[in-house]
């Protein structure tokens, strides 16, 4: 298939969203995901970087598509200290993927608390500005790694390269970081963390022997609390939930009904 010309493009993926029925600016986002995602297949094969893997709200989308929720930022996993992670992302995105060409902006958050890094990286597709991507770059861990093939769509009819696979964090190892994150002390803004996790059980995903495995050695590692007894959701969360719940079709649509199955699913896994 032939690709479309540049000054086409934007008229061409605003086409191929409404026949696909995918939100314009998230379809987008898709190309930008996977352009980056083949820089760093092409960085792994060729030596400048020894590995990475996608975790957050990105390997949720590329795993399930639009039934995940859409996500803005790119979650990525490098070896090394921070100082480290910046050279190889940077050394990474010089070789470029396809008609794509990456640059970094200068722009440097640290985010302590995380151990991470956030950066901006502008994208550009032929002659032509793209996008612009934050990328939070956070250490490695423990956690195995998945080859997924991405479920996303649209890219095809766009005449856009589709790097398959892609590295993602393991799903029982996403989940345990997951149900970390939301029951911990540093637990404010990670609401969206339980619907994603009950997300993956509504779609027969979630294999508990995996996961109870999974969380054991995440709380061990992070050692900062325990697996809670009972579980109580911030009233603060309450809106939020419902709205995005609603939102993704979940069974659960009220607070009360996702609290209760959140508590039934950390039950299993003590």
């Amino acid at each position: 298939m032939m690709k479309p010309r540049t000054e086409r493009l934007e008229k061409v993926l605003a086409r191929v969203a409404r026949e696909q029925g995918i939100d314009q600016e998230r379809l987008r986002r898709w190309v930008s995901f996977l352009a980056l995602c083949g820089v760093l297949e092409r960085a792994v094969a060729e030596g400048v970087m020894d590995s990475y893997y996608l975790k957050g709200g990105v390997a949720m989308e590329l795993r399930f598509a639009q039934l995940a929720r859409a996500t803005k930022d790119l979650d990525l996993a490098l070896a090394g200290d921070r100082k480290h992670r910046l050279q190889s992302l940077s050394g990474s995105i010089r070789l470029g993927f396809d008609e794509f060409t990456f640059r970094l902006k200068p722009r440097v958050r640290e985010m302590e608390q995380a151990d991470t890094v956030r950066v901006e990286v502008a994208i550009q597709y032929r002659t032509r500005s793209w996008q612009t991507v934050e990328i939070d770059l956070g250490p490695t861990s423990q956690a195995s790694v998945e080859l997924v093939p991405p479920k996303v769509y649209g890219l095809a009819e766009l005449g856009i390269p589709v790097p398959s696979p892609v590295r993602c964090i393991h799903l029982a190892d996403q989940i345990a970081q997951k149900i970390h994150a939301c029951t911990g002390p540093f637990a404010e803004g990670r609401a969206r963390d339980v619907l994603d996790i009950l997300l993956i059980e509504d779609l027969g995903q979630l294999d508990p022997g995996q996961v109870k495995e999974a969380v054991w050695r995440v709380f061990q590692e992070r050692a900062t609390h325990d697996l809670p007894a009972a579980y109580t959701l911030s009233a603060g969360w309450h809106a939020e939930l419902e709205s995005l719940a609603a939102e993704l079709s979940l069974p659960a649509r009220t607070a009360n009904d996702i609290e209760q199955r959140f508590q039934k699913l950390l039950a299993t896994l003590r």
